[in-house]
């Protein structure tokens, strides 16, 4: 069965916008930035409204979420009065920012508060057992964190290669 080219935007907006909800971003606005993705001209908030069907209000906080994410800039019409937007194409970029602000957002409190309990002295068999479990976390969680950091500063060539070899 063939898809229209209106069939397969609008399919690529709704599975991004899902998409986006596991990375922590809401619907709306993986729905935004997936519309200024296939969009081959930067589009103005009124036009994003329209084509998504959001209030001016959403379309506006949603678009400069992303841009405090990195994935959206402003781009000058000369002649216009508008903003209007366009969404960073290049996939390693976007998957780095989006590492970034994660990172950032999850994992850097988190470790945080895992160095502040780490303070608890195992002076029973109750606070060795936490205190293992805190540990182990942390090993984990810096772990994690030093890989993300390899990720985000790494090129996509980089990345490709590494990960061809793990699923060999």
């Amino acid at each position: 069965m063939e898809m229209t080219l209106d069939e397969g935007k609008e399919k690529f907006i709704q599975s991004w916008g899902t998409l986006g909800s596991n990375w922590g971003i809401n619907r709306t606005m993986a729905q935004i930035h997936a519309l200024l993705l296939i969009s081959p001209e930067s589009l103005c908030a009124e036009d994003i409204r329209q084509e998504l069907q959001i209030s001016m209000g959403n379309a506006n906080m949603n678009l400069r979420a992303l841009i405090d994410w990195g994935l959206v800039y402003k781009k000058l019409k000369s002649g216009e009065r508008k903003e209007f937007f366009v969404a960073e194409k290049d996939m390693w970029v976007v998957i780095r920012q989006i590492i970034t602000h994660r990172k950032k957002k999850e994992l850097e409190p988190m470790i945080k508060v895992l160095d502040e309990i780490s303070s608890v002295q195992p002076n029973s068999e109750e606070s060795e057992a936490f205190c293992k479990v805190i540990r182990d976390i942390q090993l984990f969680s810096s772990k994690a964190d030093s890989t993300l950091d390899t990720l985000i500063k790494a090129d996509s060539h980089w990345f490709v290669g590494t990960f061809m070899k793990m699923i060999k």
